[in-house]
């Protein structure tokens, strides 16, 4: 008999929730994911991870302090804060706007190629990353509360 068609399904949900310091940020979450993970119980499956944000991504790369710092810059060259954007003229932006509204739209800029998600296996009860893969919250804003859904689909 298949081992996978005899194991019991689950799928588990939890928001984790994180406190940003900077802009632009690499913030490893990696050991927060292990430990849901782990405590549900998966011995196979996927586990999302996904940025309730669309100025805060989710990226899987290396923690290598220089690659971070080039990481950072990078995305400051990309969509630079200072440069005038349309979403950023509160004179002429009617949608979405809040009471506590910033400029952002580079943060926008930078998520739309970074994305709000990853995916990741999970084999023999633990994540399947590679030697050096860490799961980072990219935070593109500004400091602040930042929720991530993490969502594991697996066999017990």
């Amino acid at each position: 008999m298949n081992p996978v068609l005899s194991a019991a399904m689950i799928v588990r949900s939890e928001i984790l929730t994180f406190r940003t310091r900077k802009s632009p940020e690499f913030l490893d979450i990696t050991p927060e994911v292990e430990k849901f993970v782990k405590t549900c119980g998966v011995r196979d499956g996927i586990v999302l991870v996904f940025s309730c944000h669309t100025t805060a991504a989710i990226r899987i790369n290396e923690n290598e302090p220089l690659l971070l710092r080039d990481m950072e810059e990078f995305l400051k060259r990309l969509a630079p804060r200072e440069l005038y954007y349309c979403h950023n003229d509160f004179g002429i932006r009617t949608h979405n706007m809040t009471p506590e509204e910033c400029p952002n739209a580079h943060a926008h800029l930078q998520h739309l190629l970074l994305g709000a998600s990853e995916a990741v296996p999970v084999r023999d009860g633990k994540l399947f990353l590679g030697r050096w893969q860490r799961i980072f919250l990219v935070e593109l804003d500004r400091p602040r509360e930042r929720k991530v859904l993490v969502q594991v689909v697996g066999c017990v």
